[in-house]
Formats: structure tokens, C-alpha cells, sequence
């Protein structure tokens, strides 16, 4: 049974309606981790996977080609990070970062769900000596799967509405 909370109506038991918010707020929850971990490996320490293992089924997919071309479409959340964080990764030249990830819209299929998560990321950086800030705005669509330890994505798709890179005083 497909339930959305936007869809009330007579029809789902109150156990179902328990589910579904205990679910939702796993599966936020892995929202959260994601941006945690970025934001928690700042100034040299790369080790995102901290985080984004409990998050990401092993065998996880990203599209980010909206962001980075096409070398960034349908690869491993694993080689995302390398992409990311290896020495002249995308993520090298920043000073600081953070990653805001809003609530997520959450459509449940018994074990599988697609949700649809608003973020807003900031990120400092300097060239020659000059400071800049780029914002990037955008949605997060993921498909979800029930696994015995929990909900995990299965594929992400970044969607950017829109980036602007600013100098700083």
C-alpha cells in the first residue's frame, strides 16, 4: 500500500499511520548523516564514509552531473567521495562548507519510498588570495529501500535550481 501523509484519508489503520511517521523519520534522519557527513570532515579529514555508510546500500548510485558533467552521472556514492575529497577533488580548494538539508516530502511503498529533500549548501574558498563564497540550492530525489538494518538510498539524483559563487571582503 502507497501512503503519503499529504493523502489523508479514512482509509489507513492507525498502525499504518505509525509506520509511516516511524519510517519518515528514519528515512530524515539519513538526511541528516548525509550533510553530517560532509560537515563533520572538514580541514583534512576525509572520512565521510563515517556517515555516509549508514546512509548508502552498498550498492548505491549518484547522479550529480548536474553539478560536475557527465563523469558524475550513476556512479558509486563510494567514487563520489573520491570525485569529492581526494587531493584535487572538487571539495580541495574550499576552506569551510556546510551542508543544510530541509524536510523531505516521503512517498512509502511498503519497503521501498521515494523522497524528495530541499538543501541549501554553503561553501568558502579563496584563489590568489581573494575570498569567495559559492551557494548552491537545489533538491535531493532519492529512491529508498527497507533493509534489515534500516532504510538505505539506492540511487540519488541532485537537482540544482540554482549556484552563485560571490567574492568576500
Amino acid at each position: 500500500m502507497t501512503y503519503n501523509a499529504t493523502r489523508q484519508n479514512a482509509g489507513p489503520s492507525l498502525e499504518q499511520r505509525l509506520q509511516y511517521l516511524e519510517d519518515r523519520i528514519e528515512i530524515q534522519d539519513l538526511m541528516v548523516r548525509y550533510g553530517l557527513g560532509q560537515d563533520l570532515h572538514e580541514d583534512g579529514d576525509n572520512d565521510v564514509l563515517e556517515q555516509w555508510d549508514s546512509v548508502f546500500a552498498p550498492e548505491a548510485r549518484v547522479d550529480y552531473s548536474a553539478a560536475g558533467g557527465p563523469q558524475l552521472k550513476d556512479i558509486s556514492y563510494r567514487d563520489l567521495v573520491d570525485v569529492m575529497r581526494a587531493p584535487d577533488g572538487s571539495m580541495s580548494g574550499l576552506l569551510k562548507w556546510q551542508h543544510f538539508q530541509g524536510f523531505s516530502t516521503v512517498d512509502i511503498d511498503g519497503d521501498h519510498a521515494v523522497a524528495r529533500t530541499q538543501h541549501l549548501h554553503t561553501h568558502k574558498g579563496a584563489t590568489d588570495g581573494q575570498g569567495w563564497n559559492l551557494i548552491q540550492t537545489g533538491f535531493f530525489v532519492d529512491r529508498l529501500a527497507r533493509r534489515p538494518e534500516g532504510w538505505r538510498i539506492i540511487h540519488r539524483t541532485l537537482e540544482v535550481i540554482w549556484m552563485d559563487t560571490f567574492p568576500t571582503a
